[in-house]
């Protein structure tokens, strides 16, 4: 295929030209971008890891889990809504096996619900321009939520919280995690198996990506990164929130949340991904479509489960990839196109905005390496 034969070609050249990755001097140099943040930032302690194939890949920590404890390359965080990326991943998997269209309507595979309109399409859930309320707006839903930390919320629970659409299907664009909490549904009534099992069977074990675990549906193993924020108690001091009940918030993020990994891990999934080792060209071409709008977050476009970082993140390089945020971290997968490069950043805090900062000087390092 053409593309594939375009990134062999740039991926050669790339790879002499970042041949300075690897040695001691470009160690420090991206050493000192983490320690720099952790100082600038004030936060505990970050993880990042930088893929340019198979073979070359970079990792680096600063700072702590927790106590006197260094933070680990080996260490767990949760992903947030980098778990979006993997849903429409995914998702255009069963298109290609003839499962699923990007054009079914919600009423061929779910009952109606109040406020949802029953022919938005998959493609308008995957690229959040269906107009669905966002259930985390709804302060009752919180409320209940903090009331019951253990409680497992099904989705037709959380359902009941949504209120009247922002705009039609298709007349705008707004990020919802409704979208992916119905994606989820559609995928379980499509396939007659979990969202979890599909995700492990169709795309992380075909990458021999093992290190990956799912709130609720896995044991998450002890090796997790402390995090530290309010545990959603708005206006409460930061706290250690690592093993405190999540069940409930675990449970409503169903579908647009969920995944716990490393970020070595992440950044060999991102790589793995965007270099077209996982979907065909023609599935690539659908999730890379995007919707353009102003700049807004840390995103200026969003295409199919991916968007496009702003240049406080991505320096003005062209980034594509997806953030998430969880109880008490904050999480960065960025895939930079001109370089066929991976960058993953974990920080254990949330809200930070050190993840743009730690990001940000990582690309430097890379397109430094490049010239």
């Amino acid at each position: 295929m053409i593309r594939t034969i375009f990134l062999v070609i740039i991926s050669g050249l790339l790879f002499v030209s970042c041949s300075d990755f690897g040695n001691k001097s470009s160690d420090q140099r991206l050493q000192k971008v983490l320690d720099k943040g952790i100082k600038r930032y004030k936060i505990r302690g970050v993880s990042a890891a930088i893929v340019f194939d198979t073979d070359s890949v970079w990792v680096g920590t600063s700072g702590i889990s927790h106590d006197t404890v260094s933070m680990r390359p080996d260490m767990l965080f949760s992903i947030g809504s980098i778990t979006k990326n993997f849903v429409a991943a995914l998702t255009l998997k069963l298109v290609e096996e003839g499962i699923l269209s990007l054009e079914d309507k919600l009423s061929k595979w779910l009952p109606a619900y109040p406020y949802i309109d029953p022919n938005i399409t998959i493609r308008q859930l995957l690229n959040h321009t269906s107009g669905i309320y966002m259930f985390w707006n709804n302060d009752d839903l919180w409320d209940a939520l903090k009331k019951d930390r253990n409680r497992i919320w099904t989705p037709e629970e959380v359902l009941e919280y949504i209120k009247e659409p922002h705009f039609p299907a298709g007349e705008g664009w707004r990020y919802s995690n409704t979208n992916y909490l119905l994606m989820g549904m559609i995928i379980e009534k499509a396939t007659g198996s979990t969202l979890s099992s599909e995700i492990k069977e169709k795309l992380l074990k075909p990458c021999k990506l093992n290190n990956y675990y799912i709130w609720l549906a896995d044991s998450i193993p002890e090796n997790q990164a402390h995090v530290f924020g309010d545990n959603f108690q708005f206006g409460q001091s930061e706290t250690d929130v690592t093993f405190l009940p999540r069940a409930s918030h675990e449970s409503i993020t169903y579908g647009s949340s969920g995944i716990v990994t490393t970020a070595s891990d992440l950044a060999k999934w991102c790589q793995e991904l965007f270099e077209g080792n996982v979907l065909s060209e023609e599935s690539m071409n659908e999730m890379l479509t995007f919707i353009r709008f102003r700049p807004q977050s840390n995103m200026k476009g969003y295409g199919l489960g991916v968007q496009v970082f702003r240049n406080v993140v991505s320096g003005g390089e062209k980034a594509i990839g997806h953030g998430g945020g969880n109880i008490g971290s904050a999480t960065y997968m960025v895939y930079l196109p001109e370089y066929h490069a991976s960058v993953v950043v974990m920080v254990n805090a949330f809200p930070t905005n050190s993840v743009d900062y730690f990001t940000k000087g990582l690309i430097k390092e890379i397109v430094k390496a490049s010239h």
